[in-house]
């Protein structure tokens, strides 16, 4: 027994070495569906390469934030990320304290109906310190509503496990969320709501990319259709 129980251990270290020396990924060990969310920040990406990553099934790209700031790296990625089969989304950084109208203007000239596989996703992490809730909350609301009715579908919201049992715990029931909490534990929210994506870590390793990348993976029984951007 004992030394059944030494040559159990001595495998569960060397199979731990590996991981650690030759990068295994979450993607490589499960079932779910991955995807990742990226942006400038990754610089020079080889989408021949990472298109052949068949882990991978989708990728939000961050098209704009606030009035006027827009990722320069956004019409490029979008279109070879087509071209390698993944399906694509695009994400807009949301400040409170900016007019909506013209958040809503930055992200319409990039995030085109004809280039997009999946709905819209509003990048929800900041609250302005001279904002209640309240009035944060209203801000917010106002410009989903904007968004839903130019692209004629409810967007998808992303912001973190603690903001939103903060701030929006209650305040945006009728929209899908991605949840991002960078633990091995899946996100638990104070209203035990679902959620379709859960963003499991800002850390993440893919061949073609060069540094950090956020992945992604969808929960339970939830599928990519139910974010299926539909064409007017």
């Amino acid at each position: 027994m004992d030394r059944l129980l030494f040559t159990m251990v001595g495998l569960l270290t060397t199979l731990f070495t590996y991981a650690q020396t030759y990068g295994i990924q979450c993607e490589d060990t499960c079932n779910h569906i991955h995807g990742l969310d990226m942006s400038h920040y990754q610089q020079d990406i080889w989408w021949e390469t990472l298109g052949d990553n068949s882990h991978m099934a989708y990728v939000y790209f961050k098209a704009t934030e606030g009035k006027e700031t827009q990722d320069y790296t956004y019409k490029r990625n979008i279109d070879l990320a087509h071209s390698h089969g993944l399906k694509v989304g695009s994400y807009h950084f949301y400040h409170a304290n900016v007019p909506q109208h013209l958040q809503l203007r930055n992200f319409m000239s990039q995030c085109k109906p004809v280039d997009q596989d999946l709905i819209p996703m509003i990048d929800i992490e900041t609250k302005p310190k001279s904002m209640s809730t309240r009035q944060f909350c209203d801000s917010l609301m106002k410009f989903l509503l904007m968004i839903e009715e130019a692209y004629h579908q409810k967007p998808l919201l992303y912001t973190g496990r603690n903001f939103y049992n903060n701030y929006l715990c209650g305040k945006v029931d009728d929209y899908p969320l991605m949840v991002a909490m960078y633990s091995n534990e899946e996100p638990q929210l104070a209203d035990d709501r679902d959620y379709i994506i859960w963003q499991y870590t800002g850390k993440g390793r893919i061949n073609g990319v060069n540094g950090y990348v956020d992945k992604s993976r969808l929960m339970g029984k939830h599928s990519l259709r139910e974010l299926r951007f539909k064409p007017w």
